[in-house]
């Protein structure tokens, strides 16, 4: 079964047609790299899927997209942010909250916990998760603002793990990080794909092309090519999609 299935989407921003007419099947349990130029729709896509863009008032969707072949316009929007968490491109953890707190929140308002020996355990849970445990399990009361950038990215991961979504976005997780930060989350991220569907859009090329099982390449609003990471960056079949990934354009 597919995790997503999105099916004819338009997004506008007033008169602007955004996302033009995609259909795109996600499967369970795979890194989904979605590469493109910039300005072609790759985070407004991400923002439709978990329904934020309805918190923009300029923006009107047309089309459908299922989670586990249930449309999330049958949903509860905030069921459906839960169930399909979202990491940023700027790590943005709640900077006067503890790293604690920081995790906590989320469960303690969904009440996905009974008591504090759960929330314990949860916390704990989603730190090792986000392989961040071992680096901060003495110190979760500091301030999320002491942590490193990369350190605070994974905090934002183990956020969104803790309200146990079935899908993980990231849109552009490392592009404010250095090379080691980076190499640490695109580990983790093939670590978590064991459990969960994660969907990632990312400018840096090699980056798709090191951890993505699939590669949808985007441009103008519209769904180019899409397949397996292999064959895209091997032998694509579109020609602009060539022309893309090796550089010519950009």
């Amino acid at each position: 079964m597919n995790s997503l299935e999105i099916i004819n989407l338009n997004v506008y921003y007033g008169n602007r047609h955004v996302i033009k007419g995609i259909n795109l099947k996600i499967p369970q349990k795979v890194v989904f790299a979605i590469i493109g130029p910039s300005g072609s729709g790759k985070s407004t896509l991400l923002r439709a899927i978990n329904r934020l863009i309805e918190l923009d008032e300029d923006a009107k969707v047309e089309g459908d997209v299922r989670l586990f072949k249930k449309s999330i316009y049958e949903m509860d929007p905030r069921e459906v942010r839960r169930r399909i968490g979202m990491v940023f491109q700027q790590p943005n953890p709640f900077p006067h909250m503890s790293i604690y707190d920081n995790v906590a929140l989320g469960p303690r308002l969904n009440k996905l916990v009974r008591n504090k020996e759960e929330l314990d355990y949860l916390v704990e849970w989603a730190l090792k998760k986000a392989a961040l445990w071992d680096e901060v399990k003495d110190r979760l009361g500091d301030l999320a603002s002491k942590l490193s950038g990369g350190q605070q990215q994974r905090l934002c991961i183990a956020r969104a793990l803790a309200l146990k979504p079935d899908v993980l976005l990231l849109d552009e997780p490392t592009s404010a990080l250095d090379p080691v930060s980076t190499a640490k989350i695109e580990n983790l991220l093939l670590e978590l794909k064991k459990s969960y569907t994660v969907v990632i859009v990312t400018h840096r090329i090699q980056q798709a092309a090191r951890i993505g099982d699939y590669t949808a390449f985007l441009l103008d609003g519209k769904l180019v090519e899409v397949g397996d990471t292999a064959q895209i960056f091997v032998n694509p079949k579109d020609r602009r999609t060539e022309a893309y990934i090796t550089g010519r354009f950009g």
